[in-house]
């Protein structure tokens, strides 16, 4: 009845994708099969009870042969794993039960040891059947991908199998398709349902130069794709081999089921033996042995794990094993980078601050005219921002960049400065400090015509928008957080203060972020470090968990115990309460399992448990606990194409495809 999760299985049934071949374990014909004879071997063991119970056929006077057959015959599964577990020195409940029933049989209680056998092999097979639902999973998200694929190569269009698409191949995906690989959009203009990677809830905007993923939908426009990754690497295989690392990984709190499995058993045991000795009570005795059980806790924890990270999984949050998971259950405290974590690492203009003679739409149009040749990502920012705003932005029929400084420009004959005070200065004018709120800080470029000072533009970065809701949830959880950045204490404390962040610290180099780190760890705190950076990789190998964005930079990604596909970080806040509640389910099954088995025991001993009902108790607490670790298992809609629905963990429902 323990739950070992067997090794990764090469070769997948009607597998639709390369390299993806394996990722999920299509259920063979001869699992198929096992599942009909044990549903046969249970029902005669059924059978044979009944007819024991009635005594409908016994040709011995001493024994009773049907009974014995039906023992044989029903117990073997339960005595061959039994045995493979005592050559392998290790202590379970099959043992225990192969005991219960071989002493049951020999006090000629074959009623007794045929029920206890029925209520073990049923355990066995809702075990599986549960167990299962997690494995499905990876093949429910394996059917969503397509099996044929749309290619333009060599000037010439094609439908092709997905193992022939490479990297850099142009996929035109039509609307109502699905998108098979990882790429950026080289034509077409559609809205994308992406809630299975990223957990969107709202379709996606896509036109030229957009990200897409590998298992969204096309909703509504064709898309013309350059191939970035597929297979593994695209985003939707990170998550499936998440999954399958999951029953492959081994956290600590799994090695603790497997100890205190053991040695309830061997408790089991003792109290038996003490049982007879004091007693003398045989039926009592094989009770004791019956009645306790670690079942629940040895199939139910590395369950809730997968479970766990099968939801993390479908919320876009790439956790690489359970013990990671077990850590995040713990964390108390969140360490944050800025550029690219909270904020999208991008310059965009902040605020408009004119002089008392000028307006912001004048400062706008002035500083676009100027920038319009520019190639600077501030001047770009400007641009965008004024023609977004519907500003009127003139041709310059002169542009002299001074490195360092800025722009100096003639717009309809006008002489325009747009740059640092230096640049201002330097042609005679100099700027006044114009007030503005601390939130807008930044960096500030002045725009100057015909030698007036007409204001400032403050550029920044911006907020990502969930994350202040993120940091509120991680409040609302008791977890501390820490903005640790590079910036400048003004920008620091703008961005740290508008969020709600605890504790802000600025200016710092990598080699300062790193011992911060290592101060909290020795400190007894239990830290997540979330970056994106190749500044923020040792700070993320170095912290409890390493938290990396899925934007972010390669070695930051590789460094990371866990992967934020969608660059959510109100997804991560919802990890840490999925990894808090898969932990509260395996402590939940600790207590019960030991509350449980110690009553049932004291109870057997006294007499007050014959060995039938101990049987019961044993299943019935085995599977109570099962099922409370299956309560983490994402819940999935199969469906064999893009247009039927398919539910992101039984909570929203994907969009059917036109």
């Amino acid at each position: 009845m323990n739950y070992n999760p067997p090794p990764a299985q090469s070769g997948a049934v009607e597998t639709p994708h390369p390299d993806i071949a394996g990722m999920a374990n299509e259920e063979p014909d001869s699992q198929r099969a096992f599942g009909w004879v044990e549903t046969l071997r249970i029902a005669l063991v059924c059978l044979a009870a009944i007819a024991v119970r009635l005594h409908l056929w016994e040709p011995l006077p001493k024994v009773s042969v049907l009974g014995l057959a039906a023992v044989l015959v029903g117990g073997w599964p339960i005595f061959k794993e039994a045995a493979e577990n005592l050559l392998a020195r290790r202590m379970t409940m099959e043992l225990s039960m192969s005991i219960a029933i071989v002493a049951a049989a020999a006090i000629e209680e074959f009623f007794t040891a045929l029920i206890i056998t029925v209520f073990v092999l049923a355990a066995e097979v809702l075990e599986n059947l549960t167990v299962g639902r997690g494995r499905r999973a990876i093949r429910d998200l394996m059917d969503f991908l397509p099996r044929s694929i749309v290619l333009r190569r060599d000037g010439a269009v094609r439908e092709t199998t997905a193992e022939e698409v490479r990297a850099g191949d142009a996929v035109l995906v039509n609307p109502g398709s699905l998108i098979p690989v990882d790429g950026i959009v080289i034509k077409g203009h559609s809205f994308v349902d992406q809630a299975r990677i990223t957990g969107e809830s709202m379709p996606v905007e896509k036109l030229a130069g957009s990200t897409v993923y590998a298992g969204t939908i096309n909703q509504s426009g064709a898309l013309e794709i350059k191939t970035e990754r597929i297979g593994r690497d695209t985003s939707y295989g990170r998550i499936i081999e998440a999954v399958e690392q999951a029953e492959r990984s081994r956290a600590p709190v799994e090695r603790l089921a497997d100890r205190l499995a053991g040695y309830l058993v061997y408790f089991a045991l003792a109290a038996a033996f003490l049982t007879f000795v004091v007693g003398r009570d045989i039926r009592s005795t094989i009770a004791v042995v019956i009645v306790a059980g670690a079942c629940g806790i040895a199939a139910g924890t590395p369950l809730a794990l997968l479970g766990g990270i099968g939801r993390a999984a479908r919320l876009g949050a790439i956790i690489k094993g359970g013990r990671y998971l077990e850590t995040l259950g713990q964390v108390n405290t969140v360490v944050l980078d800025k550029t690219g974590t909270l904020t999208f690492g991008r310059a965009e203009v902040q605020a408009v601050l004119p002089a008392p003679d000028a307006t912001e739409k004048e400062i706008l149009e002035t500083a676009a005219s100027a920038e319009m040749r520019s190639e600077h990502p501030l001047g770009k920012a400007i641009v965008a921002y004024a023609v977004a705003g519907g500003v009127l932005v003139n041709e310059p029929e002169r542009f002299d960049y001074t490195p360092g400084r800025g722009i100096a420009a003639s717009v309809n004959g006008s002489r325009i400065l747009v740059g640092n005070r230096a640049l201002l200065v330097a042609h005679g004018i100099e700027p006044f400090e114009i007030a503005h709120p601390a939130a807008h800080a930044g960096s500030q470029v002045l725009v100057a015509r015909d030698g007036h000072f007409l204001g400032a533009i403050i550029m920044g970065d911006t907020v990502r928008p969930e994350a202040q809701r993120a940091i509120a949830s991680l409040d609302h959880m008791g977890i501390r957080s820490i903005l640790l950045t590079g910036d400048s204490k003004a920008v620091a404390n703008a961005v740290g203060g508008r969020l709600g962040i605890n504790q802000i610290e600025a200016e710092l180099l990598p080699e300062a972020k790193l011992a911060r780190i290592k101060r909290l760890v020795a400190d007894g705190l239990v830290v997540a470090m979330v970056g994106d950076g190749i500044n923020d990789a040792p700070a993320l190998a170095e912290a409890n968990v390493g938290v990396a964005m899925g934007s972010g930079t390669e070695v930051a990604r590789e460094s990371g115990d866990v992967l934020l596909l969608g660059n959510d970080l109100a997804r991560f806040a919802e990890t840490l309460q999925i990894a808090r509640w898969t932990r509260w389910i395996i402590w939940q099954n600790f207590g019960g399992t030991i509350v449980v088995d110690v009553a049932g025991i004291a109870l057997a001993a006294a007499g007050l448990l014959n060995p039938a009902l101990a049987a019961f108790i044993h299943v019935a607490s085995e599977m109570t606990f099962i099922l409370n670790s299956a309560r983490l298992l994402p819940r999935f809609e199969r469906g064999a194409h893009a247009g039927q629905n398919s539910t992101k963990m039984g909570e929203r429902p994907l969009a059917k495809a036109a």
